[in-house]
This record gives C-alpha cells, structure tokens and sequence, in this order.
C-alpha cells in the first residue's frame, strides 16, 4: 500500500519559507527571491504528493521519488532553522535588521547563507528533473477516489466491542473461576487477535474481582522487562516501599510473601513466552486458600503451558456468531439495524461476513463507515472489495493487517502523523492525552485555521482517532477521554507504516541502534524500549543528529550526548518507579529548537543547567523527579512556555509574573514559594489549570494565604484549581470561605484538605462548576443548597468532620444533572435523607466512614433516586457482614434494585 505521511513533511517546510518572505526579513533580498523561488517548486511538489497520498498502489519509481522528496525536505527545514536561529541570535545582539545586514556584509556570512540557499535550490531543480526524467507524472492515477472525512469531532467513544455476544463467554469463564477448588487454579484464554480476549478477561475482572481479598491485571507484551513487570504488580497491590527491591528475587519474595496468606485473582494479559511466564509464576504462591489467575495468549503452547496442561482449564475464543456481528456492525454504524437504508443492507451483509467475526476487525470497518457523512454506495462497494475474501473463513495476520490498513487509509492526511507517533510509545502502554497532544503540537502535526487554539484542535484530532477506532479509550471521566491504549495489532500496523515512510525507529538492544545507524535514511525519531547503554552507544551518538523526537521508557544509566542533537523538538524520559539514577540534562541548553521536555522518574534525580533561557522555543516542561541540587534560574524568561510541572522541592520560579504564556502550572511544594511569586501567580492571566501542593502537608503562612487567595481571584479564566494541602495556619473563617468573586469558569474545583467551617457562599456563583471535592467542618441540609442549585455540577465529594443535625436533608429539585455523590464523615449516627425528586440522575453512591464501628443507620430515601445503579460502602467496621446486610435490605427497596459494594 502506498499511503503515507510524507505530504504532511513540506507543511512546516513552507510554513517556514513564507516566514523568510516577511517583514522582517525584508533586507535580506538575495535570501526572499531564492526563498520565494522554492515555495513555488515545492508547492507544486506538494499537489502532486496529495495525489499519491489518495492511490492504493504507486509505482516503484514515484514511491522512490516520493521517498527523496521527504527526506530532501527534512534536511532543508534543519537548514533554514539553522539559518533563522543564528539571524535571531544576531538580531537579539544588535537589536537591528539594519545593523544584522551590515554585519553579514562585514562578516562574508551573506555569502556563506547565500550558499546555503543556493544548495537548497539544487536540490530542488534536482528533484524536479528527476520528476520529468522519471514520468512521475505518468505513474499516478489522474483522478483517485476522493476521501469523504466525517466533520464532526465526537468527544465520545462507543465502546461496543465489550458489549455485543459477551455474556456467555463471561458467565463460562466466571464458572471456571469461582468453585470449590482450593488450590490455585490457572484459567487460559487462548485465541487469535483480535478476538476480543483482553474486553472478555476485564469484563470477568469487574464482575468476580470483589470476591477476592487482593486483585490486580497487568500486560505482559511480546518483549517484557518482567523485573519492571512485577515491579508494577507491587504496586498495583498496594504493596508499601518497593525502593530497595531492585533485584528480580527480591520483588518475587515481596510478592509472594504479600500474597501468602491472601485468596488473590491476578490477570497476565497478552503472554506470549513460555520463558516469561516461569518467572513471572513464582510470584504466585499456592496458598490452598481458592486464589485465581487468568492468563490471555494467542499461542496454544503457551496456553498449556500456563495451566499445567489442565485442558479443562484452557477456554478458546470463538468468533462472534452472525447475529451478534450483525449487531456490533448495525450499532456502530447506523445506531441499530432497523434504521439502515434498504440501499446499503446488501453490502452491510457482505462486509459483516468478510470480517470473519472478529470484534477488532467489524468495528474498525463500521467505525470508517461510520464517519463518512455522505455515505456513498461507490465507497461501500470499494471498501468491501478491499476486504480479502477468505478471511471469514480461515483469518491471517495479513489480512487482519489489511483490515486495519484500509482505515489508516481513510484517515485524513493531517491525522497520519498523529497516529503514526503512537509508535513512539511501547506495547501495552496507557498513553495520556495530554501527552500526545503537546508533543504532536510539538512537532507541527497540529495545523490551526481561522485563529483556533492548538490545543483545541490536537484534542479534536485526539478525539477523531478514538471514533475511528484507531486507538482505544483508556481512562475516561464524564464523557472525556483522558488516556488511550494501542491494540497491538494497530501498533504492528503503526510500525510497518513508519519503517516504510522513515517516521519512527524503534530499538530494543545495542544491537537495535547499530542497524538504525547503518539504514539507507537518516534517523528521524527514535524510541528506546530497553535498556541501550556503554561507551559504544556513545559512538554511536553522531549518527542520529538529525533525531527530531527522542523519547526512553527503560532503565538505562547512559544519557545520550544531548548537545549534538540539535534539531530534537521533543524529548521525553519515563523510567521506572524505583530507578534511582541521575538523568543528565545540562546540554539541553543549547536544543534551540525544543519544544517539550517532560521526565517520568520519581525516585531518579535530574541534573539541570545553570540557565536555559535560549529554549526560546519551549512550550511544555514537566519534571517528576526528586528534587534537583539546582534549578535555573532564568525560567521566567521562557516566554513561549504553555505547561509547567516543577519538580518536588522547587518553589514557584522567581519572577513568575513575566511568564504570561503560562497556561497550566503544578507547583508540588508551594511552602518554598516568596511572597511575591506568590502575588505573582495573579499575573498570568492565560492560566486554565492550577495543582499546587506542600512538601509533607506543610501549610503556608497566613500571609502567603492572603496573597494565594489574591491571585486566584485575579485568574479569571481558570479552568481548573487544586489545592492540596491542610490549612493549618488559619482561621477557617478566613481566606477562601470569604472568596467574594471566584474564578467564573472554574469547572473543576478540588479542596480536600482546605476545611472550611461550612460550605462558601461564592461556590453558588460557579455556574460552570462540574467537579467539586470540598472538606467542611460541619455539614447541614442548608449547607446542601449552595451546590446542590450548580446547573453543571456532574459530581461531588464531600469530606466532612462533623455535622450539625441529626439528619441531613438533599431537599426535592438539588442536584438536577449530578451522577457521582461521595461522603466521607467521621460520624456514622448521623443519617442522610433524599427528598423525592433530589438528585434525579445520580448513578453512583458512596459512603466512607473513618469509625471502627458502625451503628446501623443508613440513608433515607434512597429509592427516592430513580437512576441509581451502584452503592458503595467504605468503613471500617468489624460487623461488615450486618453493614452489608443492611444497605441491601435498602437497595432492596429500590426499583432499580442497585448493587451494594463493602
């Protein structure tokens, strides 16, 4: 297939020669003709790639023109950034253009950039002569079928695929489960990708996961670290201290003897070596006690291997049945069978049969079809013929890869890059959003029209993939997606795709790097997916100088020469929770053209430089680390920063009051924070979210609070504001209770530690409230009224000291769109009552109480809420079996018969 992301290359390209025909280059004429000159070569270039990027086959001879054009391209950017950054650095110098000519003249650097052009010129007139020479021209379809792409960007993900012929699979597996069988029992599910086995393995998890006293799920992948694997296992179980555990048996014995006396149930998710799950074994003790492990795999071998070669335990995954195809199909395109126009049901049947019953595959397909707006017979009919024909009946990994092949052939061109670049990150992995989108914004994928924000746009794009199926929804919150996973199948199609287009090199070994540097291409960007270190990787450092994004997720004690990639737009460390090295960041200083830098390593250090003000550039900075022995100074000079997480230990920067581009600020210890950074929080005035934290809960002066509570109030576009910490220097009457004109857009609003006396009057004024978490002394049913008449309040936690009544009452119409009610009090004597018609569409309950006994009172009135569906009860009771009994004889009387969780 030819489909590539090449075209979206000359983009920026172009962007930045029309950046030389501006006004501020003006003087420099021999530099805007030659300028000039190109932008119109490389336009035309760029018409006749959006014509490749629409054909299914392109002929060798214009695939490798295609291929000399991007790289071709690639090199001009680098060399017109170089040029752009000395220009700039001498400008800044001299302070005019004036003088900046005079001083190329003086200097014979006007022959030298001159040159540079010029060479840049011959490549061009090179590449068109071959264009001619070749008949480039000749080898592409005049007129492709034009890709119809759906304008709408749904926020929502329909996640069908856990939904359609599920039930008996579960209910088989769950009775495999959960018997009479004390002894530890391994359950396998064996079966093509595809198939839904990782949907079927959660569904199971949610369901019987609460009859277990420990439980966790975890993905092994095809190349695991499993020291790292079990590393995570820890703590996902909630195990204590993991730091000294550094050695594989020392992890296994922590493991084992944290679930020795504990009937555990674990999922190994996507096992595909024999030797991994040997190892990964030993952590499961057989305690006699009825404890459970599911492993998924597609190989029979490792599937017996598994269960001890209990064949009774091995479940084998079946395709979907027609009718429940018929029903993922219908539903995903149409929203159900019945309404499909008569004129698309025939192909409907085709396309659904040729899907071979394999979940991953029908939904891809309906979700391409899903998003052409016009929906066009013709298409239908071309994306059915494009389905091999005997994949109902014997499915391969190629034709599977031809499934998902087309979608990627659907995509619009300005979303190839952003899909591409998921293959940056390893299998398995849970990707956050916000990550994604301000490295693709980084590397210019994000294109803006009309004056939209960037980051509006990137979400959309973000928003796009998950419709499409591309990628799937991770970790979501009231109808955003905040996180997304790769299907290892896409991601094999990710990768293929970029090997083909020079987009992404992956290394896993020394050996990786070494077969990277002797390629036919230059390295673009690079991922290391494992540990990649020594003199020798050292050597090999000169060869990817021309690395635009450079991202590590492995434990490693070697830092790459940063100084000599000078081109890098982004780069990002993720190590291991427990990794304790020291990532050297001191070269970074001369990146000119970095845009994001963000280290994931909590208990690593990080050594910065003295100052970093030529990151002219730099638009997202966030460091977990521990604390750094320095820090730079000049920060504030960043005027193009948009995202700032300081690490632990540093107070706000001096001079935050310059750093007005400043959209999203986390500050982990704002007790090392003066008095006038403080005050000088309310100048950034572009702030949308606010996190701020203390070292060990220690609290600010009064006099710092006074200034926090200033600047908040001058924020008046914040989004979001997260205070954690106890206030401890006050009186609880003072500062934010008395907050007379809050943010007015504030729509997420978390205060769990900052009491307050009663709930502030001025939450009332927030109308674009959604989220509120607040911790009140005392709570009454007045009190209830200040939130309960938020129009857009979707959920509310209350952590509640005491109460001033004997009953608190949700009076009839509070609450009218809330979904998600938490309280946490210390007295459980104290009942809660819903009049008829609170709380009309809440769906979750939870009650937390912190006292060791519990005496009988639940709430009244819960069958007053007519969409309940969950009640959860966390206490710390030793009667757990009467709280139990007693919360189901209440949801008993409900219509909706509510589960009760302890």
């Amino acid at each position: 297939m030819a489909t590539s992301a090449t075209t979206w290359v000359l983009n920026p390209l172009l962007g930045k020669l029309s950046q030389l025909l501006g006004e501020e280059y003006k003087k420099l004429t021999c530099v805007r003709k030659q300028a000039s000159f190109l932008k119109d070569e490389l336009s035309a270039m760029k018409a006749l790639l959006d014509k490749m990027e629409l054909m299914d086959k392109l002929d060798p001879s214009a695939k490798n023109w295609r291929d000399h054009i991007r790289e071709m391209s690639y090199d001009m950017e680098n060399c017109i950034d170089d040029f752009i950054h000395d220009f700039e650095g001498a400008r800044a110098k001299k302070g005019f253009v004036r003088k900046m000519a005079q001083r190329l003249r003086r200097l014979g650097r006007r022959h030298q950039i001159a040159n540079r052009i010029e060479e840049l010129k011959v490549f061009v007139v090179e590449a068109n002569a071959r264009r001619e020479r070749y008949k480039i021209d000749d080898c592409i379809n005049s007129s492709p079928a034009d890709v119809v792409v759906d304008p709408r960007l749904p926020a929502l993900y329909k996640e069908a695929a856990g939904l359609v012929g599920i039930d008996g699979p579960r209910e088989e597996l769950v009775s495999l489960l959960i018997d009479s069988e004390k002894k530890l029992k391994v359950v396998s599910i064996v079966g093509f990708g595809g198939l839904g086995k990782t949907t079927l393995v959660k569904q199971v998890y949610d369901e019987v996961g609460g009859w277990f006293d420990c439980k966790a799920f975890f993905s092994v992948s095809q190349r695991p670290d499993v020291k790292i694997l079990l590393s995570g296992l820890q703590k996902e179980l909630g195990i204590g201290d993991t730091s000294h555990a550094c050695q594989l048996q020392g992890i296994i014995d922590r493991l084992r003897q944290h679930l020795k006396h504990k009937r555990y149930f674990i999922v190994v998710d996507d096992l595909w070596d024999q030797q991994a799950w040997d190892i990964i074994t030993c952590a499961f003790p057989e305690n006699s006690i009825g404890s459970r492990v599911m492993v998924t795999t597609r190989l029979d071998d490792v599937a017996v291997k598994a269960c001890q070669s209990d064949r009774a335990c091995i479940y084998r995954m079946k395709p979907l049945n027609e009718q429940d195809s018929r029903k993922l199909f219908f539903d995903r395109v149409f929203g159900s069978e019945n309404v499909c126009p008569p004129q698309f049901t025939e192909f409907s049947v085709e396309i659904i049969r040729k899907c071979g019953g394999l979940p991953l595959a029908i939904i891809t397909i309906a979700s391409l079809l899903a998003s052409h707006e016009s929906r066009l017979l013709n298409e239908w009919e071309s994306i059915k013929n494009s389905l091999g024909a005997t994949f109902a009946t014997k499915p391969t990994l190629e034709e599977m890869r031809a499934i998902l092949n087309l979608s990627y052939m659907h995509l619009p061109v300005y979303l190839r890059p952003c899909f591409l670049y998921l293959g940056m990150y390893p299998e398995d992995r849970e990707i956050e959003r916000d990550d994604l989108v301000r490295q693709w914004i980084a590397e210019g994928f994000v294109c803006s029209s009309h004056g939209a924000d960037l980051y509006d746009v990137a979400n959309s794009y973000f928003n796009e993939l998950v419709n499409r199926s591309m990628i799937h929804p991770g970790r979501t919150s009231y109808g955003q997606v905040f996180s997304c996973r790769v299907h290892d199948m896409m991601l094999d199609l990710i990768l293929s795709k970029s090997t083909e287009d020079n987009f992404i090199s992956v290394a896993h070994s020394y050996e990786d790097v070494a077969k990277l540097c002797g390629c036919k291409y230059k390295i673009r960007r690079l991922s290391l997916q494992s540990g990649v270190g020594g003199a020798k990787s050292e050597a090999l450092a000169t060869s990817m100088s021309q690395v635009r994004s450079y991202a590590w997720f492995a434990e490693s004690q070697y830092t790459p020469p940063l100084s000599q990639f000078k081109y890098l737009r982004v780069l990002a460390f993720e190590f291991p929770y427990n990794w304790k090295m020291t990532v050297n960041l001191t070269a970074i200083g001369h990146l000119f053209l970095l845009r994001y830098l963000k280290v994931s390593a909590i208990s690593a250090g990080v050594a910065l430089p003295a100052e970093i003000q030529g990151l002219v550039h730099l638009e997202t900075l966030e460091l977990y680390c521990e604390p750094p022995q320095s820090f730079p100074s000049d920060i504030s000079c960043l005027a193009s920063l948009f995202h700032l997480v300081l690490p632990s230990g540093i107070g706000l920067p001096e001079g935050i009051e310059k750093m007005k581009s400043i959209r999203t600020l986390c500050s982990w210890d704002m007790s090392k924070s003066s008095l006038e950074d403080i005050k000088g929080l309310g100048e950034l005035t572009n702030l949308k979210e606010l996190n701020l934290s203390t070292h060990c809960s220690k609290c600010l002066t009064l006099e710092q609070e006074d200034a926090l509570v200033f600047s908040i109030v001058m924020l008046r576009g914040l989004k979001r504001l997260e205070i954690i910490w106890k206030r401890g220097c006050s009186d609880p009457d003072s500062q934010m209770d008395t907050l007379h004109d809050p943010p007015p857009r504030l729509e997420r609003l978390y205060l769990p530690k900052w009491e307050f006396r009663r709930v502030p009057k001025w939450i009332g004024e927030l109308c674009c409230l959604r989220i509120l978490n607040l911790c009140v002394l005392r709570l009454s049913s007045d009190d209830f009224r200040v939130p309960g008449e938020l129009p857009s309040l979707i959920s509310v936690k209350f952590w509640v000291m005491d109460v001033s009544q004997d009953k608190v009452v949700v009076g009839t119409g509070l609450f009218p769109v809330l979904e998600d009610f938490w309280l946490e009090r210390h007295d459980v004597t104290v009942s809660l009552c819903f009049e008829a018609g609170a709380m009309p569409k809440v769906q979750r309950f939870t009650l937390q109480s912190a006292w060791a006994e519990w005496r009988g009172a639940t709430p009244v009135g819960m069958e007053c809420l007519p969409c309940l569906q969950d009640i959860r009860v966390l206490c710390y009771s030793s009667n757990s079996a009467e709280v139990k009994s007693a919360f189901e004889s209440a949801a008993s009387l409900h219509p909706r018969r509510p589960s009760v969780t302890l």
